[in-house]
């Protein structure tokens, strides 16, 4: 029987469970959240300066359906500067970045400005003061998952992403689980 797990993945964890590596046992992984079982895999990684909602599975099938493009993933990224409508409306379209040493326009996403500073847990690491000056949320929800695309984005239209939390897969929302939440769900497909 397959198990699957939902996660508040914490700001600086790496998505993997552990490393036999020397060089990464410094590092913090998953495994140290709670008890995985051996075959479980992190679906759709959120890179060490991510947080936020984290599907885990044993179920392959679901991996690769989640990993699809019929599945939305929303993000929060709070950005260096007051973000422009202008800019919005390029992300909207897609934008160019950088991707395994190759150009690669993003497909067109869902794209807005927060109004409002979203509900968040505080971040482990201070992020900056605001003497650095003025920053910005925007809402980005994508069907493709291309490596660090939300910040390579933002970065494309002039505003670099300085936190990035994700807050939706499909139809789940990371509504009030707290950081370094492991809850152990029947399937993610509702």
């Amino acid at each position: 029987m397959h198990r699957h797990f939902v996660v508040y993945k914490p700001y600086g964890y790496l998505s993997q469970f552990k490393s036999h590596d020397s060089k990464q046992q410094s590092k913090k992984f998953l495994g140290s959240l709670y008890g995985f079982p051996e075959n479980a895999m992190a679906i759709g990684r959120l890179d060490e300066k991510s947080e936020g909602l984290l599907f885990i599975t044993t179920n392959g099938k679901t991996s690769d359906f989640v990993n699809s493009q019929k599945v939305e993933k929303e993000y929060y990224a709070l950005v260096d500067g007051m973000i422009t409508e202008e800019a919005i409306a390029i992300l909207k379209q897609g934008v160019e970045i950088g991707f395994n040493g190759k150009k690669y326009k993003t497909k067109p996403c869902k794209a807005h400005k927060l109004n409002e500073i979203p509900n968040l847990p505080n971040r482990s690491q201070k992020i900056r003061d605001a003497r650095h000056g003025p920053t910005s949320w925007v809402s980005i929800t994508l069907n493709e998952g291309k490596f660090r695309q939300v910040r390579k984005m933002t970065s494309a239209v002039g505003f670099p992403t300085l936190r990035l939390v994700r807050v939706r897969i499909g139809d789940y929302f990371i509504g009030s689980m707290q950081v370094g939440d492991v809850i152990e769900v029947d399937g993610f497909l509702r």
